[in-house]
């Protein structure tokens, strides 16, 4: 047999605090050609939402060969959606490597080895515990207030709807021969409220000298511009959202003095389109610490394309 197919049956349903409910002809869809009783009683409760259920009796169940017709909580009966995809935007986190031209590289060793931890368990059980020593700008990593105003909300107090789950706009320079990217770009998009993710390609240089060198950066009036037009979260796939010879960091000074949060050192933008996405990097709440890795990523729609 092939088609779709659905059963028709009556019930009478017990319910825990007492009284009951019957159907009469109740129709609903199934996968295949096979249903038990058991089975087709747990879908009519998921279908209609049923709570505090005690039994179900099934009688006079017949198969009928017709179009589904969107029976809920039945395997192959839901209506069909596009699956949503998972895009990784975050650098790996390996020992010793570079992140920050001056800045040291994250040590990584054994607190406990799976060797020595066999003589506190069971015969066949072990465990292995790691150790990190790291500054907090290591990898991927998003900048709360606090790292550049003593009195501004620190990885603990940031709110979680301003790191995660969040509109996201890419918004592509990578063809400009200009290291600055300046306010021009922007004005095209909307980008209150959204996770506005600069593409400038220059991650391609990862883990070169190459890439500590004449990066491209956010200027002063790009920064406020992106402020005044209330920016959600603000990322760059550079090493910094500042020129790196310019010591007032502007652009730091104007998107963390609104509160808005910084994500430098992004990867993968190429694989997203301009919107349609959902951009999440929230830390762990460290107390008095501004900046911490962030394992940063993209929701995507199934339907969704990739960039230009």
């Amino acid at each position: 047999m092939t088609g779709q197919w659905r059963v028709q049956f009556d019930a009478k349903v017990e319910f825990q605090n007492g009284g009951w409910l019957e159907v009469e002809g109740f129709r609903l869809d199934i996968p295949g050609t096979e249903i038990d009783d058991d089975a087709l009683a747990v879908a009519l409760v998921r279908h209609l939402g049923l709570l505090m259920v005690g039994e179900v009796r099934i009688r006079h169940k017949a198969l009928i060969r017709e179009p589904h017709k969107g029976s809920r909580g039945m395997s192959g009966s839901e209506p069909r959606t596009e699956p949503r995809r998972l895009v990784e935007l975050s650098h790996v986190i390996r020992h010793g490597m570079v992140t920050y031209p001056g800045l040291p590289g994250p040590e990584i060793t054994e607190h406990l080895t799976r060797e020595s931890s066999r003589a506190r368990y069971a015969e066949g059980t072990e465990f292995h515990i790691g150790r990190i020593s790291m500054v907090a700008n290591t990898g991927t990593y998003l900048d709360t207030p606090f790292h550049r105003f003593a009195g501004g909300a620190d990885l603990a107090a940031i709110p979680l709807g301003k790191v995660a789950d969040l509109p996201g706009l890419v918004v592509r320079v990578n063809d400009s021969r200009d290291r600055a990217i300046n306010r021009n770009v922007f004005p095209p998009y909307d980008v209150r409220g959204r996770a506005v993710l600069v593409h400038t390609g220059w991650d391609r240089h990862w883990g070169t000298e190459r890439y500590g060198t004449d990066a491209p950066f956010l200027t002063r009036d790009a920064a406020v511009w992106l402020a005044e037009q209330g920016a959600g979260l603000v990322g760059i796939d550079s090493v910094n959202i500042d020129d790196m010879g310019d010591a007032t960091r502007p652009a730091h000074t104007r998107l963390l003095e609104a509160g808005i949060p910084i994500v430098e050192h992004l990867c993968g933008l190429e694989q997203l389109s301009t919107d349609g996405f959902r951009f999440h990097a929230a830390p762990p709440r460290v107390h008095e610490m501004g900046t911490f890795p962030v394992r940063a990523y993209a929701v995507v729609n199934g339907g969704a394309s990739k960039g230009e």
